[in-house]
C-alpha cells in the first residue's frame, strides 16, 4: 500500500473481507452504507475510492460488486468447475445430483482458489434468501468438513438441501435463512456433501 489506512478505512477493508468470506462476493455500496450507518451511499463510495487510491483494493468500472483485494489475487485465471445439477433451497429433495457440464469462472473476481474438490450447484428455492442466496443463483462448494454456521449442501435422511450448518449442544442440524422454513433435525443421518465457498448471482 502506498499510504497507511485510517481507522475507518481499515474497518471497511475488514468488512469487505469478512463479507467476501461469508457470501462469496463483495457488498454493494448500499450494504456498506447500512453496515456503517453512513448518511448516504456517497460516503461509502468516497471510502472505496480512498482505499483504491491507497492500493488496498481494486475496482472494475461498471459492476456493482467488482471490488478486488490484491492480497487475494496470487494468480488470476479462468478455471472450470463441474456443475452437479440443482439443489433445493427449500424443502429437501431426493433427486441425486448429476454432472451437467462445467462452469468457467474468473477466480480473481471471487477471491477463491478452486481445487479438485470444488464443484457448483444451481439453487432452486427461497429458503436461504436472508443469506443473500436466491433461486437461480449458483453456489460454489468444496468437499471438506463443515465448521459451525457454514452454509452447506447436505444429505439429511436421504434427501438433499442447501442450509446453514448449526450445532445445538453436540447435535448438528440444518437451519434455513428464511423464517417461513423450519429447522431440519436429522432423524437418522446427516451427511455434508460440500461447504459453500462462493456464490455467483443470477443476472436474470
Amino acid at each position: 500500500m502506498n499510504e497507511p489506512l485510517t481507522e475507518r478505512q481499515q474497518e471497511i477493508l475488514e468488512f469487505l473481507k469478512s463479507y467476501q468470506r461469508e457470501f462469496g462476493m463483495m457488498p454493494v455500496t448500499r450494504e456498506i452504507q447500512h453496515h456503517f450507518g453512513f448518511a448516504s451511499q456517497t460516503a461509502a463510495m468516497s471510502h472505496l475510492r480512498a482505499l483504491e487510491r491507497k492500493g488496498a483494493i481494486q475496482r472494475l468500472p461498471g459492476k456493482a460488486r467488482a471490488v478486488l483485494i490484491p492480497e487475494y489475487l496470487d494468480r488470476e485465471e479462468v478455471v472450470d468447475i463441474p456443475i452437479y445439477g440443482e439443489i433445493a433451497a427449500g424443502m429437501a429433495q431426493d433427486a441425486p445430483p448429476e454432472k451437467e457440464g462445467c462452469l468457467s469462472i474468473d477466480i480473481a473476481s471471487l477471491g477463491i482458489k478452486p481445487t479438485a474438490r470444488t464443484f457448483a450447484l444451481k439453487v432452486r428455492g427461497d429458503s436461504m434468501i436472508d443469506a443473500h442466496i436466491c433461486s437461480g443463483d449458483t453456489v460454489i462448494l468444496e468437499f471438506r468438513e463443515p465448521r459451525k454456521n457454514d452454509i452447506v449442501a447436505a444429505l439429511i435422511d436421504g434427501e438433499t438441501t442447501l442450509k446453514r450448518y448449526v450445532m445445538k449442544g453436540r447435535t448438528p442440524y440444518l437451519k434455513a435463512e428464511n423464517p417461513d422454513y423450519p429447522d431440519l433435525i436429522p432423524a437418522r443421518e446427516l451427511v455434508i456433501q460440500g461447504v459453500m465457498v462462493g456464490l455467483l448471482r443470477n443476472a436474470a
